[in-house]
């Protein structure tokens, strides 16, 4: 019996250099799956990325590790079938993500509704997205404001070096609400130095100013704050969030570092059990990454969905934003299709 799963890795180049505090990019790897049952056929995205030690290469590996897991299976059965993923890979989260999405997205198609409806949840409680700048000169800023003059809130990429003259760039250029996004760059006595000059600049939140080991240093940073601390690469799993509330104020989850639709929901409810606020955001993906992240963006208080619009090119009919809101329609799964074969 042969395999439901198929894929393919595809090379997407960057509208913009992409640079946050780690380094930069100008083109992502990320992989394609198909899962067909039926007559139906769902679609799912791995895009990994190497801080949580991916790769192309690690996700084209694990799916074939995967692709027997799913010889024989009611495909239709997503959350029994993603549970004996994770008996037989334990981590690889993206590429268990592309397998989870392409499940949902099958579930949805078979039954003929959207994920949201699946979920139980309501489309119209969407919050905005906010649209990310990554660092870059000031004249690349500029262009990168403009491009982002249709989103409310816009999250500032920044790094341990040219952080005020970075941040200051683009608080000049706009009256957009601002986030900020450390990327662990900082040290706890800069952190709180930057935190407090970022308060008078009308910022909302900050995100992951440092590094995920540095644990005690977040509890320092916390009781110390004048602004909502987020935690990002801290965070991976629903077992990682009650030990965050001591240096955190809320948490950032991505199905792509989480292992798909089924632990971020675990992510979520165990963030609002410990009182902490949620985000969610997302890696660089295709619209079809991020029409699967939309699909539960009502159950958040903060949404960063933006990572196609980094692209040149969207090769997924994503859903529209409008009014930075993401617009979910009514076609059954993740709603979205390829604009080509991949």
């Amino acid at each position: 019996m042969s395999s439901p799963l198929s894929f393919r890795t595809v090379e997407l180049p960057l509208r913009h250099a992409w640079t946050i505090s780690r380094g930069t990019s100008t083109v992502k790897r990320n992989v394609f799956v198909e899962v067909r049952s039926q007559g139906h056929v769902g679609y799912g995205e791995a895009a990994p990325n190497v801080r949580y030690g991916e790769s192309w290469e690690s996700v084209e590996a694990a799916l074939r590790k995967l692709a027997p897991v799913l010889e024989g299976r009611d495909l239709r059965c997503f959350r029994d079938v993603s549970e004996a993923l994770d008996a037989a890979l334990p981590d690889n989260p993206a590429a268990k993500a592309a397998v989870d999405l392409a499940l949902h997205d099958l579930a949805g198609k078979m039954m003929g509704v959207p994920l949201y409806r699946m979920l139980g949840v309501d489309p119209k409680r969407q919050p905005v997205t906010s649209m990310s700048i990554g660092i870059d000169v000031p004249e690349v800023l500029a262009v990168k404001v403009r491009e982002a003059a249709d989103f409310p809130v816009l999250k500032v990429k920044l790094s341990a070096e040219r952080m005020r003259e970075v941040f200051g760039t683009v608080r000049a250029l706009t009256t957009q609400t601002l986030r900020v996004d450390a990327n662990e760059a900082w040290k706890p006595d800069e952190a709180l130095e930057h935190i407090q000059w970022l308060a008078t600049q009308g910022v909302e939140l900050v995100e992951q100013p440092l590094p995920a080991a540095d644990v005690e240093g977040a509890k320092w940073l916390k009781a110390r704050s004048p602004l909502p601390l987020v935690a990002d690469e801290s965070l991976t799993k629903a077992s990682d969030v009650p030990s965050l509330a001591a240096g955190f104020h809320g948490i950032n989850v991505k199905l792509q570092k989480s292992g798909g639709i089924r632990e971020a929901l675990r992510i979520i409810e165990t963030a609002r059990a410990c009182g902490l606020k949620v985000m969610l955001g997302c890696m660089v993906e295709t619209g079809l990454g991020i029409a699967a992240g939309a699909h539960l963006a009502p159950l958040v208080d903060w949404v960063d969905l933006d990572g196609n619009l980094l692209l040149a090119e969207d090769p997924y009919r994503a859903h529209p934003v409008v009014g930075g809101r993401i617009q979910l329609g009514d076609g059954p799964g993740l709603g979205v299709e390829p604009r080509a074969a991949l």
